[in-house]
């Protein structure tokens, strides 16, 4: 049997524990794959920590890649040996959204893939990048799509656009970098001195240190002659909302993707109305999505930010590592 870790109904760090699950032969439409990698998102901690804890034991982590291992019948899409990873929504294909909550998503509703082995459906897989290792593929299902959809799917970047980013983890860093292939400005915000010259080595155009300059939308709206920037990416929640909306051009695009400073809070909706701003909630997205952007990816090679490999046992220490927001870019396990 092959190896996995478990997670116990509530979650809690003291409740993971290293264990087996064997895979099933693959039926019509499976294939078998073998796991090398996770990456860490704010979900999979929410559900590690115990913060929104499975109600029964389930295997955790929403990202993995890894090796074809084995192929059912009429599998058209992959052969033995592709490098492959998962997809958030293993039923939302294409098209428009179709999945209110976590009940399909893998790690938190059903099994993740914190495991060696596993037998799966072909259509909730994609392959990986060309290049790509497993560990740098294993960025790409929650952080990178989002940043992906956000940019492309959901708005249409191009280098005529400004777009801001907040803070330095897994969806800004992965944004900055697709924003810069299409030759986009970037104005990116941080607290630490030390990661903005991290950014500005990646290309960010305008870096503020939101600590030390606290009305930081005035920066922006005086870097861009007072028009704001085309597209926000919002991963702070209730605290950054109200001060991305002054910081956007009138009729632009806030994806609103986190929720790092907390669930409720205060909105100026009469400066959203006179901006007429678009707010577009991003949770993910689709298996079409996840395509299009590994066929950006292999016309447009780039690496990913991995700034921590743990081992998958250490999965709690990760998750630790990861609430001291230290980190630059993803944080991945491997198997």
């Amino acid at each position: 049997m092959s190896k996995a870790i478990f997670l116990k109904p509530g979650g809690g760090y003291d409740n993971i524990y290293t264990g087996k699950s064997e895979p099933a032969m693959p039926q019509e439409g499976e294939v078998v794959v073998r796991f090398k990698a996770n990456s860490l998102n704010y979900h999979d901690f929410a559900v590690v920590s115990g913060m929104w804890g499975p109600t029964e034991t389930r295997i955790p982590m929403a990202d993995g890649s890894g090796i074809i291992e084995e192929v059912g019948s009429n599998v058209n899409d992959f052969k033995i040996g592709d490098s492959v990873c998962s997809t958030f929504f293993p039923g939302w294909l294409d098209g428009p959204p179709n999945v209110v909550g976590f009940s399909t998503v893998p790690g938190d509703g059903v099994d993740g893939y914190a495991r060696e082995l596993a037998t799966l459906p072909s259509n909730s897989l994609t392959k990986s990048p060309q290049g790509w290792t497993s560990l740098e593929a294993s960025t790409i299902t929650t952080a990178g799509l989002t940043a992906w959809r956000s940019l492309f799917e959901d708005f249409q970047l191009s280098k005529e656009h400004t777009v801001l980013i907040q803070g330095t983890g897994g969806v800004s860093i992965y944004a900055l970098q697709l924003a810069k292939l299409v030759g986009a400005r970037v104005i990116a915000t941080s607290s630490s001195d030390k990661k903005i010259e991290q950014l500005e080595e990646l290309g960010a155009d305008l870096c503020i240190n939101y600590k030390k300059n606290t009305d930081w939308s005035k920066i922006v709206l005086d870097y861009t002659n007072g028009s704001g920037v085309d597209h926000v990416i919002e991963v702070g929640g209730p605290d950054t909302l109200s001060q991305s909306i002054d910081a956007v051009r009138v009729g632009g695009h806030i994806s609103v993707i986190g929720i790092l400073t907390g669930l409720e809070g205060n909105l100026n909706f009469v400066n959203a109305l006179i901006k007429q701003v678009r707010l577009q909630g991003v949770l993910v997205g689709n298996r079409t999505h996840q395509q299009n952007m590994v066929k950006f990816i292999d016309q447009n090679q780039f690496q990913p930010i991995v700034d921590k490999v743990f081992a998958v046992e250490e999965m709690a220490t990760a998750f630790k590592y990861q609430e001291t927001n230290q980190h630059f870019g993803k944080i991945c396990l491997e198997i």
